[in-house]
């Protein structure tokens, strides 16, 4: 069918919608703290909404349902991690983070061991992100090529653009805010996809779920004890924790959403909250996966990748209107996901880095330095978006991969500086780097699954740095 003058107005009315409505803040940014923390003054069902938003991006919406046509829905014993990881960030890190004005969560480090290690975790945070998120605006490339037919470059240069333009003015406030509007968006736009497959396919939902029934994709649970395979109960509950307690409780993406909440209490509520609502959203994406499997009937090898299959079914088969409103929704979460790493990449690297040195600037010229380095930031990502182009496989793995190298590393400092005494900044960074070489072998030079790289990580960093400290500390009595 393709897309037609009603699709491409609900989308071209969608950019423009939110790009305008994201602009409404840029006359608050007042200070440091109006950019980066929106003054600490968001209720926390706005920040809870936000992280759904920053958790959730194109590469959950388009690559899950992949994942789920070519396997089955295994990977929700993940997402049961992602709860317990919360409540962990909850109780461990969450008191430490409100005790004084922190900015990033890097600032936690320095407090605990010292400057170099901040710097340390800082720089690994931005090395990563950086690259996590190349992939992520990759992943929007696919549907706005298949979608409107611009080639894929282009694709990320559009949406980079629009992007750029809220986030370089409103700060976090528009960043939070417009997370809220697009969540709605998306959310309801893929409930709208699912009610447009259910009817389209021939027999409905009985069909539907005897082709996937008798392919074995309605199955959620593995207890196999086989170390190799991603997502087994063992994998997904363990891994998944120790993911999230790392990428939620250590990720400047997250935890500047975490700190601009109005105190410790509403911070929690928001977290905790917004596991509840990810639960919900993977389990409805992934059966989006299983129903397009149904519906197909085909390998994913037929469209050339599985992330292409759910982008292709909204443009050939839904109805005008109904896959404008889907494209917008995909969108809506690309640019919601983008927003908030441009503004964590830019508040680490002001803060962590430029104001370490140059303390002494007014505030006036902090939101202009941090200005700029969004947009030195998008420039970055919008370059290393057009490096992933087809070198990457399924995109929703491959963004979790790179995440998974870098936390365990910083999740082991994490607990060394909040759960013992004894740790000391050598010891830590020793740790640290032996943590994070140890993630760079297992991802490139073994078949160890992406959901164990986490707890292997803080295990060896954890061990490792206390060790070191223990003897650095009996080698300078």
């Amino acid at each position: 069918m393709g897309l037609d003058k009603l699709d491409l107005g609900i989308i071209a009315l969608y950019l423009a919608g939110i790009t305008l409505f994201g602009l409404r803040f840029r006359k608050k940014q007042r200070s440091l703290r109006d950019y980066f923390l929106a003054d600490r003054d968001i209720p926390w069902w706005a920040i809870s909404l936000s992280i759904v938003a920053a958790e959730t991006s194109t590469l959950t919406i388009i690559g899950t349902p992949g994942l789920a046509y070519d396997t089955n829905l295994t990977f929700l014993q993940v997402v049961m991690g992602y709860i317990v990881g919360r409540a962990i960030i909850s109780f461990v890190l969450l008191p430490h983070y409100f005790r004084g004005d922190l900015y990033t969560a890097y600032e936690l480090i320095e407090r605990r061991f010292g400057k170099k290690l901040r710097s340390l975790t800082a720089g690994l945070f931005l090395m990563t992100r950086a690259a996590a998120e190349g992939v992520r605006i990759y992943a929007v490339a696919i549907v706005v090529a298949i979608a409107l037919g611009t080639g894929e470059i282009a694709s990320i240069a559009i949406i980079t653009a629009l992007t750029l333009l809220y986030t370089f003015e409103g700060g976090l406030a528009a960043v939070i805010w417009t997370d809220v509007v697009q969540t709605v968006i998306y959310v309801g736009g893929t409930l709208v996809g699912l009610f447009t497959i259910l009817h389209l396919a021939p027999g409905g939902w009985p069909a539907i779920h005897s082709v996937a029934e008798s392919a074995g994709n309605l199955r959620v649970f593995d207890f196999t004890p086989d170390l190799w395979k991603p997502y087994t109960f063992w994998a997904g509950l363990i891994g998944g924790t120790f993911f999230t307690t790392a990428s939620h409780g250590t990720d400047q993406l997250i935890v500047q959403r975490l700190l601009a909440a109005r105190n410790q209490r509403q911070s929690a509520a928001a977290l905790l909250c917004s596991g509840i609502a990810v639960f919900f959203l993977f389990a409805l994406f992934l059966l989006v996966g299983v129903m397009l499997f149904a519906f197909y009937h085909v390998p994913s090898a037929n469209f050339g990748k599985a992330d292409r299959i759910y982008p292709t079914f909204i443009v050939s088969q839904m109805p005008h209107g109904i896959s404008g409103l889907l494209i917008a929704a995909i969108l809506a979460a690309a640019m919601s996901n983008l927003s908030a790493a441009l503004n964590s990449l830019s508040s680490s690297s002001i803060i962590d880095f430029y104001l370490q040195r140059h303390p002494q600037i007014d505030e006036r010229r902090k939101i202009q330095l941090s200005r700029v380095a969004t947009l030195l930031w998008a420039l970055l990502l919008f370059g290393l978006a057009v490096l992933s182009l087809h070198r990457v496989g399924r995109v929703i793995e491959v963004g979790l991969q790179i995440a998974s190298v870098a936390y365990g590393a910083l999740l082991g400092v994490f607990l060394l500086g909040v759960l013992t005494r004894r740790a000391n900044q050598a010891g830590a960074m020793v740790g640290m780097l032996c943590g994070f070489v140890a993630e760079l072998y297992i991802w490139l030079g073994t078949r160890v699954p992406w959901t164990w790289y986490v707890a292997i990580g803080t295990l060896i960093t954890f061990g490792v740095g206390y060790l070191g400290s223990v003897l650095a500390e009996k080698k300078s009595i």
